[in-house]
């Protein structure tokens, strides 16, 4: 009880150090608020509400086939205009496409003789007309030839290819990379924190205080890793149910609590990371040194980036010894595909396993260092 109440008020401690570093409590609010924001919204590579017109000069089947074909959430719902509106209305920048369908053009399908559609398109907004002329091609295309196999009785192929996408249907590429932000940013604090603890106290002379008092290492390290693990936890928490969910409308198809308990697991690893450079760093700036050192291919190899299966079979087996691969891969089950306990408790045990020996090798490096202060 003693070791625990001792534990306990050092991290209480370490709390109120927290709350008094308004750079570290700044750096905590940006990363899980407004940067898990700018990473959802400005890295958007799909297309998106794109405002599109149709002149029907036709006002043939097919050419109304054709306007219907084009909705919601890749292009708003066509707008009618006429052919002497094109070049005024995309000159307003009303319109990113507009499809000229010419006359006679349903009669010249049927009779094969491959006549020409119009697609003028708007290259000032580039991501937009880039991937949405690429789209514009194969849905027309697949609409004229749904048209003449179903009214010329051409045969059907006999295998009919029908692409489903799950968990992301409309590839929305902040459903992705906000999820991946607040995971890649619970690695980088928790480093960041723990380090910052160690070294703050090396700074301001209040690690040799501790260490005259009767309080043993093994206290001081575990009172920094639950303090500023909960810190983190609080953050997540928030980021996903205010940040994620009510300011970005993302959805989160998994359990937030099991998520949470992973978390949990995983920080014991990463504040350990965070402690063993505190040990090995003489001051802040040397931290950061050897926190990017650390941080950065731990996170590019660890399959938030780039997937295991892109890397080579020896780096991708290299990396299972790695907890923060196991924590990406339970986290994008829980988070992405909703799995539950039954499909990610091998990488929790993972997490939990290879963390422990960690902890407990930074834990003794802490020991170290601190008797050899003494």
């Amino acid at each position: 009880m003693r070791k625990a109440a001792n534990i306990y008020w050092l991290g209480i401690k370490e709390l109120r150090s927290f709350l008094r570093d308004f750079v570290l409590l700044g750096l905590v609010a940006y990363a899980f608020s407004l940067a898990v924001i700018l990473q959802a919204r400005s890295s958007s590579q799909e297309l998106h509400n794109a405002s599109i017109a149709i002149v029907d000069e036709d006002n043939s089947e097919l050419s109304r086939r054709i306007a219907h074909a084009f909705y919601p959430p890749l292009f708003q719902r066509p707008q009618p205009i006429a052919e002497r509106d094109i070049i005024p209305m995309m000159n307003k920048g009303r319109y990113t496409f507009v499809i000229d369908i010419p006359p006679d053009f349903e009669r010249y399908v049927l009779a094969a003789h491959q006549p020409g559609l119009q697609v003028n398109v708007d290259a000032t907004a580039m991501v937009q007309a880039g991937l949405g002329s690429g789209y514009a091609k194969q849905i027309i295309t697949t609409e004229i030839a749904d048209f003449v196999s179903h009214t010329e009785g051409v045969p059907l192929s006999t295998v009919n290819l029908d692409v489903r996408i799950a968990f992301n249907p409309n590839l929305t590429t902040a459903w992705f990379t906000s999820v991946m932000g607040i995971i890649n940013n619970i690695t980088m604090l928790a480093i960041i924190l723990a380090g910052a603890a160690v070294v703050r106290e090396r700074e301001h002379g209040t690690m040799d205080h501790l260490l005259v008092m009767p309080l043993t290492p093994f206290e001081i390290a575990l009172s920094k890793v639950w303090a500023n693990g909960l810190v983190i936890a609080v953050a997540v928490c928030v980021s996903l149910y205010f940040v994620l969910r009510m300011m970005l409308g993302i959805p989160v198809a998994g359990s937030i609590p099991l998520f949470m308990t992973g978390v949990v697991i995983y920080l014991f690893f990463a504040t350990a990371i965070g402690i063993f450079l505190g040990t090995i760093a003489r001051s802040m700036p040397q931290l950061g040194l050897l926190y990017m050192l650390v941080y950065l291919p731990m996170n590019m190899l660890s399959g938030s980036n780039t997937p295991l299966e892109s890397m080579p079979v020896w780096l991708a087996r290299t990396m299972q010894v790695s907890p923060s691969t196991h924590f990406v891969a339970f986290a994008q089950s829980i988070l992405y595909r909703g799995a539950g306990l039954d499909v990610v408790w091998p990488q929790f045990l993972a997490v939990a396993v290879i963390g422990a020996l960690f902890f407990g090798f930074a834990i003794l490096r802490f020991r170290s260092v601190t008797v050899q202060a003494t």
